[in-house]
């Protein structure tokens, strides 16, 4: 095990680092990914496009960022198969983005998506691998003013608080700084979800 942050990385651990575009968040939990000394595997749950330009640059600069022995898995919608895949102690299981997920899982009507959600929470409770989720922080602004926008930002919002209240640690990056919201704070309770 090893001190990051003043925080024991440890067999089974759950992290969860959130924060706007942009921020700084993937890096952050690439550091402490890095920092694990276990085999890193990179969950992307990007879906690539070639002919969008922009968002395949993002996707090599990402990386270019992250060590050559990392293994790479492209996982854009079944997260819970791939966690089972990997789910040893020895691993540490870096999955980029929350958001990116619930973006391709859109189409799912809410009972399915309900199900799904609690399939990958059990899911991630349950591993003996080390799991780092990085989320996109949304609903801090306008209430989106189409419905899919609505239920993109409750769903994201819903999985970062359940996940939230579980994983320890909890980061929130933003403004160039990393804040440990498990020292800062107090979880809810899962009772208390909508």
């Amino acid at each position: 095990m090893k001190a990051i942050a003043g925080t024991i990385l440890s067999m089974g651990q759950l992290i969860l680092v959130t924060g706007p575009a942009r921020s700084g968040k993937s890096e952050w939990a690439e550091q402490l990914a890095d920092q694990t000394d276990k085999q890193v595997v990179y969950v992307a749950t990007a879906q690539v496009d070639p002919n969008d330009l922009e968002w395949v640059a993002r996707i090599e600069k990402h990386q270019q960022r992250r060590p050559a022995e990392w293994t790479l898995v492209w996982t854009p919608i079944d997260l819970v198969e791939t966690i089972l895949e990997w789910d040893q102690p020895d691993y540490c299981l870096l999955i980029d983005s929350l958001g990116t997920w619930v973006a391709n899982c859109l189409d799912q009507e809410d009972g399915i998506w309900q199900d799904t959600t609690d399939t990958l929470w059990r899911t991630v409770n349950q591993s003996s691998a080390t799991i780092i989720l990085v989320a996109e922080e949304t609903g801090w602004g306008v209430v989106p003013a189409y419905p899919l926008g609505r239920t993109f930002r409750d769903r994201l919002g819903q999985v970062v608080r359940q996940f939230g209240m579980i994983a320890n640690p909890v980061y929130l990056v933003t403004g160039g700084h990393v804040l440990n919201l498990s020292t800062l704070g107090s979880p809810l309770s899962r009772e208390s979800l909508p």
